[in-house]
C-alpha cells in the first residue's frame, strides 16, 4: 500500500498542483467561452441558438456524466481515469480550436464535457486517497479555493486571449497545460482504487441522463426560433422528460444505481441543493448575459468585458474562508440567506445599466455587490451539503451538488433567451439585446432572492441533526463497534461523541 502523503512535503504539493491544474482547465472552460461568444458568432456564425449550444453542449455532458466519472475512477484506478480525462479533454480542446463551423464546435464542446466528467471527480478523489487523514481537509480546501479562482478568472483570461490572439486560443491554451498535468500525474501521483467499488457501471443510467437533459435543452433552445407548437420543440421535450422519469424509476429499483436515491432522505441535503439550483442558475445567467451586453451594447472590448467580472474573483479569494468561519460560528442559515439576497440586489441593479455605462461608476459597484453576496454564499453552501450527508456518501454528495449546479446553469442559459424574447442574430443588435438583458437580469435576481428565502426557511445547522451519543444506525459516521441490541455497527456522531 502506498504511504499516505503529508500536506507540507514536496510530493504532496505536487499532487495538489496536479489536481488543481487538471480541474482548473474544466472550471476555466466553463466560463472562459462566454467572453468569446460575439467573436465566435462573427467568425463561424450559428446565431443565438448556436452560441447557446456552444455553452450548453459542454455543460450537458459534464453534468450528466460526472457521477459516472467518479465511479469509474473508484473501479479502474483514480489516477488512470484522471489521466484519460485530461487526454480526452485536450484532444477535444484541439478540435474546438480548429472547428471550421459552429456544428463542429458544438460537437467538440460536448466531447470536452465528457473529458471534464472523467477528470473533475478524479481530482478530488486523488486528494482524498493520497493525503493522510489529518491533511485531507487542508488539501481539499486549497483545491477548492484555487480551482474556484480559476473558474472565476475565466472571463478575464478569455477576454485577453481574444484581444491579443484569437478566440481559438481560448481552447488551444489547454494543450500545454494538459501535457504538464499528464507529466506531473504520472511522476508524482500515486495510483489508488476502491477495492470494494461496484463492478457494475450504470451505463444505462448515464445514457438516460444525457438524453433526458439533452432533450430538454434542445427543445428549449429550439423554442426560441420555432415556437412551442413545432415538432422540433415538442419531440425533444417529451423525449427528455420521459428519459428523466425512466431514470428516476431505474435508480429506485436498480441494485447498484449510479445515483442512490437514499441520499435524498435528508431534508437539509435537499434544501441545500435547492438553494444551489437557484443560485447557480442565476450565476450562469449573469455570466452569459453580462459579458454579451457589455460588448454588444456598451461597446466594451472583450478584455474589458472579462475584466468587469474580476472583482468577483478577488472577493471570493479574500472572503470565502472568512465566510466559512462565520458559518461555523453562526450556523449556515445566516450567510446562506444574506449572501443570495445581496447578490439579488446587485443583479437587479445591473438590470438598470444604461447603454453607455462607466465601468467605475456604474458596473463596478454592482458587480462588487454581487461578488460580496456570492462570497458569503458558496463556502457555507458547500459545507452544508457535505455535512448533511453521511460520511460514507461524502463523495456522492459532492458529485450530486456539482451536478445540480451545472444543470442549473445549463437550463438557465437555455431558458433565459426564451423568456427574454431573444432569438436568431438578435443578440448582435443593441436595440434588441438591451430589453432582453434587463428581463434576464430581473429573472436572475428573482432566482437569487428565492435562494435566500429557501435558506432562511429550510436550512439549519447540520450538527443539530447529530445526536451526542452512539446510535445503532449508520447515519452520519464510520462504524465503531457492534451494537449489542441489533448486531450492527454503532457510529460516532458528528460532534465526535
Amino acid at each position: 500500500m502506498t504511504q499516505a502523503l503529508a500536506y507540507g512535503e514536496p510530493r504532496g504539493r505536487w499532487v495538489l498542483v496536479t489536481a488543481v491544474l487538471g480541474s482548473g482547465m474544466v472550471f476555466i472552460d466553463g466560463t472562459v467561452v462566454n467572453v468569446a461568444l460575439p467573436h465566435i458568432g462573427r467568425s463561424i456564425g450559428g446565431g443565438l441558438s448556436g452560441l447557446t449550444w456552444t455553452i450548453n453542449a459542454y455543460t450537458l455532458t459534464l453534468a450528466s456524466l460526472i457521477l459516472l466519472g467518479g465511479s469509474l475512477g473508484d473501479r479502474f484506478g483514480r489516477r488512470r481515469v484522471f489521466v484519460v480525462g485530461v487526454v480526452w479533454f485536450a484532444l477535444a480542446s484541439l478540435l474546438c480550436g480548429l472547428a471550421p463551423n459552429v456544428g463542429t464546435l458544438i460537437a467538440a464542446r460536448a466531447l470536452q464535457g465528457v473529458g471534464g466528467a472523467l477528470l473533475t471527480p478524479g481530482s478530488l478523489a486523488l486528494l482524498q486517497a493520497s493525503f493522510r487523514p489529518e491533511d485531507r481537509a487542508r488539501a481539499i480546501g486549497a483545491w477548492s479555493g484555487l480551482a474556484g479562482i480559476a473558474g472565476a478568472a475565466g472571463p478575464f483570461l478569455g477576454g485577453w486571449l481574444v484581444e491579443v490572439a484569437s478566440w481559438r486560443w481560448v481552447f488551444l491554451l489547454n494543450l500545454p497545460i494538459a501535457v504538464a498535468v499528464i507529466a506531473l500525474a504520472l511522476r508524482h501521483v500515486p495510483e489508488s482504487r476502491d477495492p470494494e467499488a461496484s463492478q457494475h457501471v450504470d451505463v444505462l443510467g448515464a445514457v438516460l441522463v444525457v438524453v433526458g437533459l439533452g432533450g430538454l435543452t434542445d427543445g428549449l433552445i429550439a423554442w426560441q426560433d420555432r415556437g412551442p407548437g413545432s415538432a422540433s420543440v415538442l419531440v425533444p421535450l417529451v423525449v427528455g422528460l420521459g428519459c428523466l422519469v425512466v431514470f428516476g424509476l431505474r435508480e429506485r429499483s436498480a441494485e447498484e444505481p449510479m445515483l442512490p436515491l437514499s441520499i435524498f432522505t435528508s431534508g437539509l441535503f435537499n434544501a441545500a441543493n435547492a438553494v444551489t439550483f437557484a443560485v447557480y442558475a442565476a450565476l450562469g445567467g449573469v455570466f452569459f448575459w453580462l459579458v454579451l451586453y457589455l460588448q454588444v451594447v456598451a461597446g466594451f472590448s472583450a478584455m474589458a468585458a472579462g475584466l468587469s467580472l474580476l472583482p468577483v474573483t478577488v472577493l471570493m479569494l479574500l472572503l470565502s474562508a472568512r465566510a466559512g468561519a462565520l458559518a461555523t460560528r453562526t450556523g449556515p442559515r445566516l450567510p446562506m440567506t444574506v449572501g443570495p439576497l445581496l447578490c439579488a440586489v446587485g443583479v437587479a441593479a445591473l438590470a438598470a445599466l444604461g447603454t453607455h455605462p462607466s465601468y467605475v461608476a456604474d458596473v463596478l459597484p454592482r458587480v462588487a455587490l454581487f461578488g460580496l453576496g456570492l462570497s458569503l454564499t458558496v463556502a457555507p453552501l458547500t459545507a452544508t451539503v457535505l455535512a448533511a450527508a453521511p460520511d460514507r456518501h461524502a463523495g456522492l454528495a459532492s458529485g450530486v451538488n456539482n451536478a445540480v449546479a451545472r444543470v442549473a446553469g445549463l437550463l438557465a442559459v437555455a431558458v433565459l433567451p426564451l423568456v427574454a424574447g431573444l432569438s436568431g442574430d438578435a443578440y448582435s443588435r443593441p436595440d434588441l439585446l438591451t430589453p432582453a438583458f434587463r428581463t434576464a437580469m430581473w429573472c436572475c435576481a428573482a432566482l437569487l432572492a428565492l435562494g435566500g428565502v429557501l435558506a432562511a426557511v429550510f436550512v439549519r445547522t447540520p450538527a443539530a441533526e447529530a445526536a451526542p451519543v452512539p446510535r445503532c444506525c449508520p447515519v452520519d459516521g464510520p462504524p465503531l463497534r457492534e451494537c449489542p441490541r441489533h448486531g450492527v455497527s454503532a457510529v460516532r456522531g458528528m460532534d465526535g461523541s
